[in-house]
């Protein structure tokens, strides 16, 4: 099954600031699912004591689900930013460029004798 399913059937909460849902986690920056990801991560270590007694319980596969799902919304926003950036870099890229081109063309336009430009008028 689908892990956002999964978590959505089972309605998953995620401590931060009192409980949250799954859908409020693309919401947080990268610093607020840290925390939170820091607060699951403890948890886990807390219950992943070794034993030969006990077995992995349903509590400790729902508390890897939601680290799984903290760190898969982590890194799709970071990939997001990312891309943004580079957007943002290739859009000042292609103005420079057609910053270029008018400024030679405005070169090639002084150029041009008087007949030449009379002419264009025309």
């Amino acid at each position: 099954m689908n892990l956002f399913e999964t978590a959505t059937r089972e309605k998953y909460r995620f401590p931060y600031r009192g409980s949250i849902g799954v859908e409020d986690l693309w919401d947080l920056s990268a610093a607020q699912l840290d925390e939170i990801f820091k607060v699951l991560n403890a948890q886990r270590k807390k219950n992943n004591e070794e034993s030969l007694l006990t077995k992995k319980s349903r509590e400790d596969e729902i508390l890897s689900n939601k680290l799984d799902l903290v760190k898969y919304i982590f890194e799709q926003k970071q990939q997001e930013k990312a891309a943004r950036q580079q957007e943002k870099i290739n859009a000042e890229k292609r103005q420079k460029i057609l910053d270029i081109l008018a400024t030679r063309q405005d070169a090639a336009l002084e150029g041009l004798s008087d007949d030449a430009l009379k002419k264009m008028l025309d």
